[in-house]
């Protein structure tokens, strides 16, 4: 285990949820001033972790108690197998941390499978006479199925091939697929790399790479009812979104002015690609703390 994932660690805690082990950081068990600060839940990628939000959790913590959780099947949470995983299943989840928090209200902010997630809470949000959520960020994700260009591996991975092709993927392997979304200046360092194939392969979580891909299907079969949380959201909406990923990229963005108008809070980040919490952590804090400004 990296020191970098061994310090991640200590900040957390183990909490059982169904029959399965939950990895959870709650900035309060370190910081008895959060009780006093407005809540961020921050909801995580595919095949990554909490662990992504790390190079954030310093300076939002100044502002914020920072919640956030390890999904079903990713990090350090329980990976079980065989198993049927699906996005309301890790919204349930994301609920049941809330619950166990104590948390009522709170904002969001999400990544990648996050932010399929997000649009989940969201839709069931909405049959709440006043809004859970006072707002939501989104970074890189697929918000419109149509705008979701897969990389190889994952349509491989989704196919009936998946559970095989699992069995003999490498971290060389996976690693290069996993660069091959940053930008080609915010390229992943060798100490990265090894730390994200520490987190995918805990608890031998490889094998579930391929059920944890159910969500492209998914996004496609309830695109109407997570594409219109967005469109009916009664809360401030922020995008930033790093503009060189050729997953989600500026492609998405002109869909999501499409499809939502330019009302929302829009920030490109040139240059950076899919994880650009990691690969250019200053300037997502810098557009995320201009938007909750903006609110203000």
């Amino acid at each position: 285990m990296t020191a970098e994932l061994d310090h991640w660690r200590s900040l957390g805690r183990m909490q059982t949820w169904r029959d399965y082990q939950i990895f959870v950081v709650d900035s309060l068990s370190h910081d008895d001033t959060a009780r006093k600060k407005p809540t961020l839940v921050l909801i995580h990628g595919y095949p990554t972790s909490s662990w992504d939000y790390s190079p954030l959790w310093q300076q939002l913590s100044t502002r914020f108690r920072l919640l956030t959780a390890d999904l079903l099947g990713m990090g350090f949470s329980s990976k079980p197998w065989p198993h049927h995983y699906t996005i309301a299943e890790q919204a349930d989840l994301i609920e049941a941390v809330m619950q166990f928090a104590e948390i009522e209200k709170c904002q969001l902010l999400a990544h990648d499978y996050g932010d399929t997630v997000a649009q989940e809470l969201l839709a069931r949000d909405l049959s709440n006479t006043i809004p859970r959520y006072k707002s939501v960020t989104l970074l890189n994700g697929g918000l419109f199925p149509e705008t979701h260009r897969a990389r190889p591996i994952q349509k491989l991975m989704a196919s009936p091939v998946g559970p095989l092709l699992a069995r003999f993927t490498t971290q060389k392997k996976l690693m290069r697929s996993f660069s091959a979304v940053f930008g080609a200046q915010t390229q992943p360092d060798a100490q990265l790399l090894e730390s994200v194939w520490q987190l995918v392969n805990e608890n031998n979580g490889v094998r579930v790479l391929p059920p944890l891909l159910n969500y492209i299907r998914e996004r496609r079969q309830f695109r109407e009812r997570w594409v219109g949380a967005l469109r009916d959201a009664r809360m401030p909406l922020a995008l930033i979104n790093g503009s060189a990923d050729p997953v989600s990229g500026a492609h998405m963005v002109v869909r999501f002015r499409e499809l939502l108008g330019s009302q929302h809070f829009i920030r490109e980040l040139p240059g950076v690609g899919h994880y650009p919490q990691v690969e250019a952590a200053q300037l997502v804090l810098a557009a995320f703390e201009e938007f909750i400004n903006t609110m203000a």
